[in-house]
């Protein structure tokens, strides 16, 4: 399917419209991320259930830096017990910046937040991006150095150079660090990608959809896409 005109959130409604069947996802959440939690049950899809496990790193850190990445990429298969009595469709570790930073293979099946946002631009045959994150300077050229091995170019990139506290980012600030980036750059941009599953960003996704009128994918966005794909038989 398509991007419809009006962005990503636009195709996520038409999909939940379309679903013909319920879901169950697993996600594993980073044990400080509150907005996974808060934004999805916003989006309102009807043939989707969501269930939640933490992820607890050994440095038992929250700041994002290879301890806490490898950290929550050990800790998966023990979260991912504790869902297993649950029939998934799907789980997701719900966190981007582990999905390209290395580390411990995860279990089979579990895929990462970062997966999610390349299969959500891959389905609407979006390969020309700018990239918005709250990461610091060098975790961000590392994604776009994983998106271009995905085969997606990032045109230009802007980032806020912290490395915790991503659920005080306002939906002003996140405005403010879109318009730093290069204009020309997003003029040529097929879509606008916000990283990271824990600032939250749905004020920010539907403001710069009515503003630049492509599609607006942040981190959590895409997880709900990858459950409405799933929910309306949706494979590509």
């Amino acid at each position: 399917m398509q991007p419809l005109p009006d962005g990503s959130l636009a195709t996520l409604a038409a999909l939940d419209a379309a679903a013909d069947r319920a879901v169950r996802v697993g996600l594993l959440l980073p044990w400080a991320n509150v907005a996974v939690e808060t934004e999805l049950p916003r989006l309102g899809l009807r043939n989707t259930a969501f269930h939640h496990a933490r992820l607890v790193p050994a440095s038992r850190t929250t700041a994002v830096d290879e301890s806490f990445w490898h950290g929550l990429r050990a800790a998966s298969a023990q979260a991912l017990d504790s869902l297993s009595h649950v029939e998934l469709d799907a789980v997701v570790l719900a966190c981007t910046s582990a999905g390209f930073t290395g580390g411990p293979s995860l279990p089979t099946g579990v895929s990462t937040a970062f997966d999610a946002v390349i299969g959500g631009l891959a389905a609407g045959g979006l390969t020309r991006v700018v990239l918005a994150t709250p990461y610091p300077a060098a975790v961000t050229e590392a994604e776009a150095g994983a998106f271009g091995e995905a085969g997606i170019d990032v045109l230009g990139h802007a980032s806020l150079g912290l490395d915790d506290g991503y659920p005080k980012v306002t939906s002003d600030r996140i405005m403010a660090l879109v318009d730093r980036l290069p204009k020309q750059a997003v003029e040529a941009a097929e879509a606008v990608v916000l990283s990271c599953t824990g600032w939250h960003t749905l004020q920010a996704v539907a403001e710069l959809e009515g503003r630049l009128r492509v599609p607006v994918l942040s981190s959590n966005l895409a997880m709900a896409l990858l459950a409405a794909r799933l929910s309306a038989g949706v494979t590509t």
